[in-house]
């Protein structure tokens, strides 16, 4: 990955809604999907790979109007299963908005685990995708591809067309710092 100097590992990709995304706790521990297409890298990877060291993270945008945008932190680490791969993230840069900074802390929910705030119902499952929700999202990118369509459950970042626009292309990235 050449963006912004290279150096990136991609964490997860969505391009066409070729890969199911709405998957369960194991399935999202592991890789899952074509790399060459859209795949997630697995959050027992994200952990071995950010538990030590300094990363950035790099998450990639597009409409349907071929209008890219981007996210930046300065800061990331996934944590271990013991804390349900938490996300910690800080220091954001880009053109994006900051749809994330919502979920700092918060652990990963999957439509078989919900480790959300809502009390009542599962983040996950109502909204259609696993992420690290709190109650709920500002920013759900393993929502449902819905090719630009408008829906709750779609793949969104709230600050780049709101939460229920579906955005054509998005792509996770990491790399060290």
């Amino acid at each position: 990955q050449t963006t912004d100097n290279g150096g990136w590992m991609v964490i997860q990709r969505r391009t066409d809604g070729s890969e199911n995304f709405y998957r369960t706790w194991a399935e999202y521990q592991e890789k899952f999907g074509n790399i060459y297409n859209e795949f997630w890298l697995g959050l027992e990877n994200l952990h071995a790979l950010t538990k030590t060291g300094s990363y950035e993270l790099r998450i990639e945008l597009e409409d349907c109007a071929n209008i890219r945008k981007f996210a930046k932190f300065s800061s990331f680490s996934i944590g271990s299963v013991e804390e349900q791969y938490s996300l910690t993230v800080s220091g954001y840069s880009g053109n994006a908005g900051d749809s994330l900074d919502y979920h700092n802390g918060r652990a990963f929910t999957t439509k078989d685990m919900d480790n959300d705030s809502r009390n009542g119902s599962n983040c996950a499952v109502d909204y259609h995708g696993a992420w690290w929700y709190a109650g709920c999202y500002h920013s759900n990118l393993n929502g449902e591809y819905l090719n630009c369509q408008t829906s709750s459950q779609a793949a969104s970042w709230y600050a780049f067309h709101g939460n229920q626009y579906s955005l054509k292309f998005i792509e996770m990235k990491f790399r060290p710092i």
